[in-house]
């Protein structure tokens, strides 16, 4: 039976690419998309999440608008990063399929409690301001939800936002702090794994030599996003952290990390939204998370470009 999911997500293009890989895997329900105030303002990352399942022809799946803005914050935005519209890169028509009237937080709760306990996985690819305020609103989801896997923070990579955080937990630490407490089974994947899945020229001619709409799309897509992280990191290619989150549902055995503490950071402004991961377990905090270091990125790219043929 298929593993059935939310994704939460601000795009971006590597949230984008997330939700096409889900959309590629037979193995995976995606029961709707939920859109969060992130890496652009709300309404560009619910206009962009309908354009991206557009793409795909998969109109079926629902989009709802969430929160526009943190829990106790004024929301930082990465047009920086992601070009003004969230999704620059490819030029995609803009969407026809009508948002959900319902708010995304108010969808979240009615699934969980509909849903038999502990069948549907979270997996925010943005801050966690809609998960958060699902579990202030309405407590008693928090024991049914299935699992969270989730794309944010970092440890040995610190910050790409702040020289201490990454930008998802930065954005709203507070939400990120309910949610890190809240006991729900939570897969971290910090920037040390993220900066490890680099698309690199020829990994991005595979995306291209698929021939299809959603190939080209893609490519152009990291075409675009890697100009800021050759910049800033020097690195080889665009690092896909969003995708992440969906291959670790699909394929766990590429990736390796630790079961630890790991704390949200929210009162000092030097490093507010710092993950603070106890990797060496030198603290007697008893751990909340299993915190990615790694991954075989050849697996992790063969299994992306197999997918994405699939649309």
């Amino acid at each position: 039976m298929a593993r059935r999911i939310i994704i939460d997500t601000d795009p971006g293009q590597d949230d984008a690419i997330a939700i096409l890989l889900a959309l590629a895997s037979p193995e995976l329900e995606v029961l709707g998309l939920t859109a969060v105030a992130g890496n652009v303002p709300l309404a560009l990352t619910s206009r962009n999440a309908r354009m991206v399942l557009e793409l795909a022809e998969r109109t079926d799946v629902p989009v709802y608008a969430g929160c526009d803005t943190p829990l106790a914050r004024p929301l930082v935005t990465a047009e920086h990063v992601h070009g003004k519209t969230g999704l620059d890169g490819p030029v995609l028509p803009e969407p026809q399929m009508a948002l959900q009237e319902a708010h995304a937080v108010d969808f979240i709760i009615e699934t969980l409690r509909r849903e038999p306990a502990g069948s549907v996985t979270l997996c925010p690819l943005g801050p966690l301001t809609n998960i958060a305020t699902a579990f202030r609103r309405a407590p008693d989801i928090i024991p049914r939800v299935q699992e969270i896997v989730l794309m944010g923070g970092a440890y040995f990579e610190v910050g790409n936002i702040s020289p201490a955080a990454e930008f998802n937990i930065f954005v709203d630490p507070e939400a990120a702090a309910e949610v890190f407490g809240a006991g729900v089974p939570l897969v971290v994947m910090p920037l040390d794994v993220t900066h490890k899945a680099l698309v690199t020229p020829a990994r991005n001619e595979a995306f291209r030599a698929l021939g299809s709409k959603v190939g080209t799309a893609v490519a152009e897509m990291t075409d675009f996003f890697e100009r800021f992280d050759l910049e800033k990191y020097g690195s080889h290619g665009a690092p896909l952290h969003d995708p992440c989150v969906t291959a670790y549902l699909l394929a766990p055995g590429i990736f390796s990390g630790r079961h630890i503490n790991v704390e949200i950071e929210t009162t000092s402004e030097l490093t507010r939204g710092m993950t603070v991961a106890d990797w060496w377990r030198v603290s007697d905090r008893a751990p909340n998370a299993t915190f990615i270091g790694d991954l075989d990125a050849d697996a992790f790219f063969t299994l992306l470009t197999e997918r994405l043929a699939n649309l």
